[in-house]
């Protein structure tokens, strides 16, 4: 099981240095441009609103840089992070709610703890594993999601085929060792507003 584990973690850092930024797609959005079930125009909507948003968290504090990540998928926003006080994390849903074209914010942000060094290897690990196991598996088409990993807790951003690469991808996470809760932000390609012909 611990060879199984040291190969799988070589193969993720190897393809994960192989498939680089392409992986992000053009636009970056998380997904390949080739493969996102999303119109181009639906891409680039929202890879324009992601920037915009970005670009008012980090006017708004440059710590946040680091800290806050935001992804939009079809119009919906997903924040996810680690902030100071409930009230700057109140601020940057209602920053996200004013971004034109915003269908729906979902904020993911923890307020801060101590850090702790072992906590976020952990989380990195976590999140390495799981982007393993995805790219295995034949059932999901893994660069169509993004992957965050907070004190052991899976938060999963990305567009699904069916309801059972969705399934798929849930289960795989909820066998990670040490995870504690998978919380997924997964959309299905029949309820996006404009889908590739």
């Amino acid at each position: 099981m611990k060879n199984r584990f040291i190969v799988f973690t070589f193969l993720f850092l190897l393809l994960s240095n192989c498939i680089g930024a392409s992986s992000t797609g053009v636009f970056g959005t998380g997904v390949s441009v080739a493969l996102d079930p999303r119109s181009l125009g639906t891409q680039i909507d929202d890879s324009i609103m992601d920037k915009s948003l970005e670009a008012k968290i980090l006017s708004m504090n440059k710590n946040y840089f680091l800290n806050v990540k935001s992804k939009v998928l079809d119009g919906r926003i997903f924040l996810t992070g680690k902030v100071d006080t409930p009230e700057e994390k109140l601020k940057l849903t209602k920053l996200a709610w004013e971004i034109r074209g915003a269908r729906s914010v979902k904020n993911d942000i923890k307020i801060k703890d101590k850090f702790n060094f072992q906590q976020s290897a952990k989380d990195v690990l976590i999140t390495s594993q799981l982007r393993s196991a995805m790219i295995f598996n034949k059932k999901i088409n893994s660069v169509n999601y993004n992957l965050d990993t907070y004190k052991k807790v899976i938060y999963i951003y990305g567009i699904s085929e069916t309801s059972e690469e969705k399934d798929e991808v849930i289960k795989e996470a909820k066998e990670i060792l040490d995870v504690e809760d998978v919380i997924a932000s997964i959309l299905m390609v029949d309820n996006l507003r404009i889908k590739k012909d």
